[in-house]
């Protein structure tokens, strides 16, 4: 994956900044990971990804 990735950050709603290295770290390894799953098509646009703290 060569290609540059946007990263959005929420905690609480709350938009947390990422600079560009942070933005590219994070977001191609969820990238990488979500991509090697079967049934995602290799051209994808966008992927959410939603963390919840087990009650």
């Amino acid at each position: 994956m060569d290609e540059k990735v946007e990263l959005e950050i929420k905690v609480d709603e709350e938009e947390i900044d990422a600079n560009e290295f942070v933005q590219n770290v994070i977001g191609k390894a969820i990238a990488g990971a979500v991509s090697a799953l079967k049934g995602v098509k290799g051209e994808w646009t966008k992927i959410a990804v939603t963390v919840r703290r087990a009650k």
